[in-house]
C-alpha cells in the first residue's frame, strides 16, 4: 500500500527585502519600479536607524520625508515616488493600513510641455547618427515614449502596412502607431545588422533575447528565434535579473540621453530637450495640422482626454496670438490703431 510522505522541512520566512520583492512581482510591476521601491525602503531603514522593519512608525516616515525635502532638496515628484514606495510596503508587507499614517503630500508644479518646431527637431536629429538617429526619428515621427521605442523587437515592425506595434506599453496596453516613411530604409538596414549580431550570438552558444518572466516560461524553446530580438540591442550580453539566463537586452535609456544632449548642443537649440520632448512635439504638430483631439488621444495612447488637452490649451493661445498679431499688423499698415 502506498503511503504519501509528508515533508516536514519548515518553510523559511523570507527576509524583509525579499518579501517586498515578492509582493512587487506578484503584481507584475516593472523591474524599474522594483528597483526604485527597494532603493527608497533601504534608504528609509538606514536613515531611521531601526533594527527591524516592524519598528518603523509614522513619525519615522515624516522625519524621512522632511529630510528629503529640506536637507536633500529633492523635487516634489521624487518625494512622491519615495512616499509611494513606503506606503506600498506598509500596506502589503507590514500589513498596516496607510490611512492611519500621517504624512504630507508634495504637490508637483503644473508645467507646460516644452516643444520643438519642425526645423529644430530636424536639426537635432541630423546631429545624431546610427541607432540614435533612428530612435529619435521614431520618437518624433510616431510619438512613442522612449522605453516603447527601445523595446521594439523584430516582430513589431510592419513595413507593408507601415505600422509599429507596441507590446505592453505604459499601463500594460498594446497599441499600434504609424511608422514614419522616412525611417523605413534605415530600419531595414538596422534589422539586417541585428540579424548578423544575433547569428554570432547563436554561434557562441547564446542567442536568447531578454523577455518578461511570463513570456520566458511560455516561449522558452523558441526565444532564440530572430523575431524576439530587440531592434536596438545593447552592445554586451547580460544576465536576466529574474530568470538568470544570459541574454541580450536593448540599449539603455541613459545612452540615448547622452547622445541627445550632445546633439542638442551641436544643433545650438536654446531649449532643454529630452526624449519626451519629441513626443510633445509630435502631438503639437498633429494639432497644428488640423488633427482632431480624439485622434491625437488615440495616437498617443492617453487614457484621459485631459492629458491630451494640455497641448490644445497651450497651442490655442499660440495660434490665437499669431492670428491676432497678423491681423494687427495688417490694420497698422492701413493706419488703423487697435488699442490693447
Amino acid at each position: 500500500m502506498y503511503t504519501a510522505k509528508i515533508c516536514t522541512t519548515p518553510m523559511t520566512k523570507p527576509s524583509f527585502i525579499e518579501a517586498i520583492r515578492e509582493q512587487i512581482r506578484v503584481r507584475h510591476y516593472s523591474l524599474q519600479t522594483e528597483k526604485s521601491y527597494l532603493y527608497w525602503v533601504r534608504y528609509l531603514i538606514r536613515y531611521s536607524q531601526v533594527q527591524r522593519a516592524s519598528e518603523l512608525t509614522p513619525s519615522h516616515i515624516e522625519f524621512f520625508l522632511y529630510h528629503l525635502s529640506s536637507q536633500r532638496g529633492v523635487s516634489a515628484s521624487t518625494q512622491k515616488q519615495a512616499l509611494c514606495a513606503i506606503v506600498f510596503v506598509f500596506k502589503h508587507v507590514l500589513r498596516v493600513d496607510p490611512d492611519v499614517l500621517t504624512f504630507p503630500y508634495a504637490k508637483a508644479p503644473t508645467r507646460v510641455p516644452q516643444v520643438l518646431d519642425n526645423q529644430q527637431a530636424k536639426l537635432i536629429i541630423n546631429q545624431m547618427s546610427g541607432e540614435y538617429n533612428m530612435i529619435a526619428s521614431i520618437l518624433y515621427g510616431s510619438g512613442l515614449r522612449l522605453n516603447e521605442a527601445l523595446r521594439l523587437r523584430g516582430r513589431d515592425i510592419d513595413f507593408v502596412h507601415r505600422t509599429i506595434f507596441v507590446f505592453r506599453g505604459k499601463g500594460q496596453k498594446d497599441r499600434v502607431y504609424l511608422l514614419p516613411s522616412s525611417t523605413i530604409d534605415s530600419l531595414k538596414g538596422q534589422i539586417e545588422k541585428v540579424k548578423g549580431v544575433h547569428h554570432k550570438d547563436i554561434e557562441a552558444g547564446f542567442g536568447f533575447a531578454s523577455l518578461p518572466t511570463s513570456l520566458f516560461r511560455k516561449y522558452k524553446q523558441s526565444i532564440k528565434q530572430f523575431h524576439w530580438q530587440y531592434i536596438f540591442p545593447a552592445s554586451r550580453l547580460c544576465v536576466h535579473p529574474v530568470d538568470g539566463y544570459i541574454c541580450r537586452h536593448h540599449i539603455h535609456p541613459s545612452a540615448f540621453g547622452r547622445a541627445l544632449r550632445v546633439a542638442t548642443e551641436q544643433a545650438q537649440v536654446g531649449k532643454r530637450v529630452t526624449a519626451h520632448t519629441f513626443r510633445h512635439s509630435f502631438a503639437t504638430q498633429l494639432l497644428l495640422h488640423g488633427t482632431d483631439i480624439r485622434t491625437v488621444q488615440e495616437q498617443l495612447g492617453h487614457k484621459d482626454l485631459k492629458t491630451t488637452q494640455i497641448y490644445t490649451n497651450q497651442y490655442k493661445k499660440v495660434i490665437y496670438s499669431a492670428c491676432f498679431l497678423a491681423t494687427n499688423s495688417r490694420r497698422m499698415d492701413d493706419g488703423i490703431v487697435i488699442p490693447l
